[in-house]
This record gives structure tokens, sequence and C-alpha cells, in this order.
């Protein structure tokens, strides 16, 4: 039989097929020749096979559920990228309109900007997104004028003969970095816990978690240069958040050699609750020293909206102890939030951790949020300013009952 089909095929194609070619019928003979040997492996099969049936029914389902759900991901791929597409052109109207947007924005950032639930929302975003992009430029304009300067003292250098040798220089670099990095290697065994409580990541939009972390990136540089650094734990650090999104681009190949650890446990189930010590402005225990034996837990937060008491009440949520900094037992405090950034709450603690010294801890403070700082304690000098006010109204009275006394005299004699 297969001798047959072979022979068959062939003929057709020595006989049929150029006859067809001379006379333009080649498109519809294909058709013709496939159904032939479609015809005679058909027969064969039912000579074969007759006793089995097909169910044209099931077969129809099958196909079409398949014809469905291949429909269906064809839409939806197709929706998504038109949404997207629809999304860059009200952007690109946008800024052809004069409103803060970027000039490049990444599909990430695209669907981050949709997600956003209402205008203002979006508008701020937006906003965020186009300062981001001004300082990049900013900063890429300066490195290329940084680089330009130095090309031109190369080449002064080159002409006058005396040629600058950063050999030195780059060895000693090399040489620090590897005494900071031992050194936070051995805080890691040896050193005091100091904990960044990472679970504040819902009450803060992109901006602020992404100011967080830029403090955060500045507390650790700061602490692993010190002499006796802390040991930093995040807690309540979880996988694909957007601090894991922000430190990545940070650190970038050097998040996982970082000299910290990151857990996604709280830290009550790490340390015990009594040597726990929630440092807030919202506290009203006030700091007198710094224990050694502690350990101390700060707020991963950025305030920019002032939200009052978000970490005292995680803290008596969880049943720890909480304190704040004496600003006002040692600094003529202004007007304002007693809030200081991360960066500036490290400094403060590692002065603290060295010399115990609360005047020069508290040097890191902005100058522009206090007058100075005073010998005695605030509550000292309020006791004197009052004093001071009771006399003043004291000497008043007794000028009043004078002047009294005399216009009462001269109104008697001129009656």
């Amino acid at each position: 039989m297969q001798s047959a089909n072979m022979l068959l095929k062939k003929i057709i194609r020595s006989s049929v097929l150029p006859f067809a070619a001379q006379h333009g019928m080649k498109k519809d003979l294909f058709p013709l020749s496939r159904t032939l040997s479609l015809s005679l492996r058909l027969k064969q099969d039912n000579s074969c096979n007759r006793s089995e049936k097909l169910d044209l029914d099931a077969w129809k389902k099958v196909m079409k559920s398949r014809l469905q759900e291949e429909v269906n991901e064809t839409v939806s791929e197709c929706k998504e990228p038109a949404t997207l597409a629809a999304a860059r052109e009200m952007l690109e109207m946008w800024r052809l309109a004069g409103k803060s947007v970027p000039e490049n924005i990444t599909e990430e950032q695209l669907k981050t900007f949709m997600e956003c639930t209402s205008k203002s929302a979006q508008k701020k975003y937006l906003k965020y997104l186009h300062l981001k992009e001004l300082h990049k430029k900013n900063d890429k304009r300066k490195m290329e004028e940084k680089r330009e300067r130095r090309l031109e003292a190369q080449e002064r250098a080159s002409e006058t003969g005396v040629m600058k040798n950063n050999s030195f220089i780059c060895l000693w670099a090399n040489c620090m970095d590897k005494v900071y990095n031992w050194r936070a290697a051995q805080s890691m065994v040896f050193g005091q816990p100091l904990v960044f409580d990472m679970s504040f990541e819902k009450d803060m939009s992109v901006r602020e978690v992404a100011n967080t972390v830029r403090q955060i990136v500045l507390s650790e540089s700061t602490n692993r240069r010190s002499v006796d650094p802390f040991h930093i734990h995040f807690c309540n650090f979880k996988d694909d958040s957007l601090y894991h999104k922000e430190f990545v681009k940070h650190y970038r190949e050097a998040w996982g050699k970082l000299l910290i650890t990151v857990t996604d446990q709280c830290y009550t189930e790490i340390f015990p609750k009594d040597k726990l010590i929630y440092l807030t402005a919202d506290s009203p225990k006030v700091m007198k020293t710094f224990d050694h034996n502690k350990i101390y837990i700060v707020g991963s937060m950025v305030d920019r909206n002032i939200k009052t008491g978000v970490s005292l009440a995680r803290a008596k949520r969880l049943g720890l102890e909480t304190a704040a900094l004496p600003l006002e037992k040692y600094l003529l405090w202004n007007t304002g939030a007693k809030n200081l950034t991360l960066d500036q709450m490290m400094q403060i603690l590692l002065t603290l951790k060295d010399t115990g010294d609360w005047q020069k801890a508290l040097e890191f403070v902005p100058k522009r949020k206090y007058c100075g700082f005073v010998n005695k304690p605030v509550y000292e000098l309020k006791k004197t300013l009052s004093l001071i006010n009771t006399l003043k109204l004291g000497k008043r009275q007794e000028e009043l009952q004078k002047q009294f006394a005399k216009n009462y005299s001269k109104k008697q004699t001129q009656k």
C-alpha cells in the first residue's frame, strides 16, 4: 500500500504539476494533491480501525475551549501595552502643557503611576520623578565638569613636568576600607546591637521610602567608619518590598555583602523585651544616659507630614520601654517638631557610646532648630523666668497703688 502511495505521488509530480504550472493552476492543485494523499491515509486508517468512532461533540468543545483561551491570552497581552501606551501619551501631553513630568519614564514607574488612587497622588509622584531626573542631570553635569577640570590639571602638570603620584592615596584608601570592614565584622560578633524597624512602609509614600533608604545608607556608612560600630539589624524586612528595591538600587551587587543582619522577624522574637528601648520623639520618658547593656530601636520612617504617635503606638502595642532624646534639657529649642533624620540619630548614638557627653552628641542636631546650648537645665531657667515675671508684676502693682492714692488725694482736696 505504501509503495502504491509513493508511486501515485511520483506520477502527480511528474505529469500533473508541470501542466498545472503552465496553465496557472498550481495554487489550486496543491490542496487537491494533499486531499488525495489524506484520503488514501484515511482509507488505510479506516480499514485498520473501523470499530473506533470519533466523538465530534467532545472534540468541538475541546477546540472551542482552546480557542477561547488563546483569544483571552492575546486580548490580555494586547490590552496591557495599549493602556501603557495611552498613559505614555497622556504624560507626553502633560509635559508639553508645561507640567512637572519626567522626560524618560520606565515601565515599572509607569505602572506605579497607574496604580495611584487619585489625580493628586499621580501629580505628586510625577513631580517626584521630575525632581529626581533633574538631580541626576545636575549630578552628571557636575561630574563632567569635574572630569574636565581634572584633565586640564593633568595637562598643565604634564606641561610643567610635575606629575602627581596617587598610588599612595589609593593604597591608603584600600587599607582603610579593609580596616572598616574588619571592625564591622567584629561588631557582628561582639558589638552592641542597634535595630532599625522596617515596618513603616504602609505609612509612607514612594518618595518618603526613598528618602528613608538614603538616610539609612548614610547611617550604615557612618557606623562602618566609627571606632566602635554597632551591629545593625534590619528587622521586619520583607523581600520584594519598596525598602528592598531601593536598597538594591543604592548598593547594587554589594547588597548581599553588607556586614549587617537582615531578617523578616520582629525584634521581640530575637531579643528579650526587658533589654529593648524604642527611641521616639513622642515618648513622655526622657533619656538620661546611654546604657551599653540595652538594645535601642530606631523607626525607619521619614515624617514629612509629621505623623505623630505612630512609632509610640507600635512600641506600646508590643509592651516595650520608650525614650526620647533630652533636646529641651540641653538646647534652647526653637519652634518646630523635634524629629531628627536617621543619619543624625546614628551620629548622636555613636558619640554617646564613645564619650557619654550629651553636649558633643547634640552638636549633630541642625543649628537651625535651636538657638544654642544651655548651662543650666531648662526647668531651672523657667523657674527664674517665672520669678522675674512675678517680681515685675509686683512692682507694677505697687506703682499702680501709689498712683491711685495720689489721684484720690487730689480729688479729695479739690472737693
